[in-house]
């Protein structure tokens, strides 16, 4: 075991204080791990837009201060008791969402949805004793998700932890563990496009563009990507897309201009934007017979749309994904394979790079609309 371990470590976090305020970088208090949890030194982290939305809290139940983050690398420091796949220096991608191994979705060869680790964004304790490992002068600071990565040190529950390849570069291989496998898995686990087909992509940010990717790696023929930044398009090449609609460029339904292209339709569709219209016209853009839209992007919370039954009758499937159907203990490592064997490629994901006390920097890009991945270097 490490020196510090079962030592409370002192060490520089991001604290969000509250809501769409610029996060604070302040000395935390990080207690050693409880049973069953890891305690991680993270060295990379990115800005996911799941935590810019969720320091806007417009849309949800607000709890801070907090410290956010979730798509990471790191190396273990220490365990708790219990921990047995885990040890001390060991690289491991924090995830949002777990794997016990041991529910009926973990047990399951369809689910990756686990019935005691699965995302909650209202949580801000440890399961084990419902406290935070987190204190400022022993005051507590909330988590994020489970992982709470703007920390130099976090402290994780062993099952959402993915261990992997310690050659992988954590700099690059960091974006594997939240949007980028969202988006692959969502094309690759999920709608799984024959060699030659036809694929159109709805939302060209980093998840859509992850998607694209799955796309190229699976062989579609035509790409065509849906956004309503046409200046996306150029980018977008790079990821395979092969086409670009922006639905503000036509006077009909952008499912109907998408069914003129393709001679009827695409062979699948992936929605990566969470908008209701883009919804339906991912659903209703599939080609009668065989065509299959998947479903990404996370809706408002009273969100609902309509579609004509006769769109399903006529064969058409329309399914949803979490996580790109990842079990992110047993499938992680090899999704970083693919990257170290060349197939995937991930540097054209990230965008831009900040040392830690710049970490508002990645906010500002984002909000901005200029990056897709922001890497943040926690020793700097």
């Amino acid at each position: 075991m490490s020196s510090t371990a079962g030592q409370v470590i002192r060490c520089k976090a991001a604290v969000a204080w509250e809501a769409g305020k610029p996060l604070v970088m302040e000395e935390v208090e990080v207690a050693p791990p409880q049973a069953m949890e890891v305690r991680v030194k993270i060295l990379f982290t990115a800005l996911c837009h799941t935590d810019v939305y969720f320091w806007e809290a417009k849309g949800q139940t607000p709890l801070f201060p907090r410290i956010f983050g979730h798509e990471a690398g790191g190396i273990v420091e220490s365990v708790g008791t219990g921990v047995t796949d885990l040890k001390p220096g060991d690289h491991v991608l924090p995830v949002f969402t777990g794997e016990c191994k041991e529910c009926r979705h973990c047990k399951s060869e369809e689910s990756n949805m686990c019935d005691l680790l699965r995302i909650n964004t209202d949580r801000g304790v440890m399961l084990n004793d419902g406290k935070s490992r987190f204190t400022i002068k022993g005051k507590p600071i909330y988590h994020f998700v489970g992982t709470s990565t703007f920390s130099e040190y976090t402290v994780v529950h062993v099952g959402c932890l993915a261990k992997i390849n310690p050659a992988a570069p954590l700099d690059k291989v960091c974006i594997l563990s939240c949007g980028i496998s969202t988006g692959l898995g969502a094309t690759l686990n999920v709608a799984k496009p024959k060699k030659g087909s036809t694929v159109a992509i709805f939302g060209l940010g980093a998840v859509g563009l992850a998607a694209a990717e799955g796309a190229r790696l699976s062989g579609a023929s035509r790409i065509i990507g849906v956004d309503l930044n046409s200046n996306k398009f150029n980018e977008a090449k790079k990821f395979g897309v092969t086409e670009f609609v922006n639905p503000k460029d036509h006077k009909k339904p952008v499912q109907e201009v998408i069914a003129e292209m393709t001679n009827g339709g695409v062979d699948r569709s992936v929605e990566c934007t969470g908008s209701i219209n883009a919804m339906i016209s991912a659903f209703e853009c599939v080609h009668d017979g065989w065509g299959v839209a998947v479903l990404v992007g996370v809706p408002n919370k009273d969100d609902s749309f309509k579609t004509h039954p006769v769109n399903f009758l006529n064969e058409r499937t329309l399914k949803g994904t979490f996580f790109g159907n990842y079990k992110p203990r047993s499938d992680l490592p090899a999704v970083v394979e693919k990257y170290m064997n060349k197939e995937l490629e991930l540097e054209k994901f990230i965008t831009h790079e900040v040392p830690f006390s710049e970490i508002n920097k990645a906010f500002d890009y984002m909000l901005n609309g200029e990056s897709l991945r922001c890497i943040i270097r926690m020793g700097a």
